[in-house]
């Protein structure tokens, strides 16, 4: 079967402690709830309503110190915030990751996804600095990784004044901030960057092309299906969506190099859109002499362990991020 066969099998079932929940959440978000504009705006509007957490939250009774930074954006462009949340504990310079938030490059910010990032590093004494970039359709491809590059330089260069080992800066993100990350780790090697010492990339989002199998297996199911993924994808490169021109910078699966990339760690569900695109990135990166984690849940849809926490899929997955982080950091 290739990329773009239109007959894949019928969809891998859903994990049974997982599917009742989809059931309920598909009643106030469908699958194909971001492939109308209209509807990514009213989710917009939303977002104030539900109450992101505030700064204490991420404090976490005083674990962390939490700021928020202006630093100067890309050039030309608006200066961009950063939260930082740095160990109150720590007595040396601390490993780090630089975060980008999910949301299909049309909804969030930079609170959004903070508080399971600092769940996941609560016992590695890790700082979580996490970026503000400008969405889509307003400011299209290179505007949001411009943004989140601009920041990791910035991150970088401040290493010392923010207790920071420039050297043990970590990129990652879920679903858009995933595929974000994925793209910093090909900036940063390419424009001789920030040497990042990993990339943890949580269901990415990586190709615009949206013609896998579990894409079309997926269409119509789950969190986050082919419509939805065409309308991020669309908001992000508008009619460049699909054509032979798209960067690698905006959808990593399209680099021709996938060499020289810190270590990755990948994971995805084995019932959503984004698996064969995943699963295919971390082939090439080991086809190309480098390191990968890869992990399918089987049964997962797309963020399931967000949305469902307390399945023990879910628990299992995020133990295994954390695995991976405590053995990247004691190397």
């Amino acid at each position: 079967m290739t990329a773009t066969d239109p007959r894949p099998g019928p969809p891998p079932p859903f994990d049974p402690e997982l599917a009742p929940a989809l059931r309920v959440i598909n009643e106030f978000l469908a699958p194909g709830a971001f492939g109308d504009a209209g509807a990514v705006a009213m989710m917009r509007q939303a977002v104030p309503n539900a109450g992101q957490p505030a700064n204490e939250t991420f404090a976490r009774g005083g674990a962390f110190e939490v700021e928020e930074r202006t630093v100067p954006g890309p050039a030309g462009a608006p200066d961009i915030s950063l939260l930082i949340c740095r160990p109150a504990a720590a007595l040396d310079p601390t490993p780090a990751i630089y975060h980008m938030h999910g949301g299909g490059m049309v909804v969030g910010d930079n609170r959004t996804g903070l508080s399971e990032i600092l769940d996941l590093v609560k016992e590695l004494e890790t700082a979580v600095v996490s970026v503000e970039y400008r969405l889509a359709p307003e400011t299209p491809h290179p505007g949001p990784v411009e943004d989140c590059y601009a920041g990791l330089v910035w991150t970088a260069e401040h290493a010392a004044e923010l207790g920071i080992d420039p050297e043990r800066i970590i990129v990652g993100g879920a679903s858009a901030g995933g595929g974000l990350a994925a793209a910093l780790a090909l900036l940063a090697r390419d424009r001789g960057g920030p040497a990042l010492f990993g990339q943890l990339l949580m269901c990415p989002m990586l190709d615009d092309r949206n013609d896998t199998p579990s894409a079309r297996q997926m269409a119509g199911l789950g969190v986050w299906d082919r419509s939805s993924n065409a309308g991020g994808w669309s908001a992000l490169l508008g009619d460049a969506r699909g054509t032979d021109g798209v960067s690698p910078y905006a959808a990593p699966a399209r680099a021709a190099d996938l060499s020289g990339l810190p270590p990755a760690y990948i994971d995805v569900g084995s019932a959503e859109t984004f698996r064969d695109e995943d699963t295919a990135y971390a082939g090439r990166i080991w086809q190309a002499g480098g390191q990968a984690e890869l992990h399918v849940w089987p049964g997962g849809f797309h963020g399931f362990d967000l949305m469902v926490p307390q399945a023990v899929i879910s628990q299992d997955a995020r133990a295994a991020r954390t695995r991976w982080l405590r053995r990247l950091l004691a190397a």
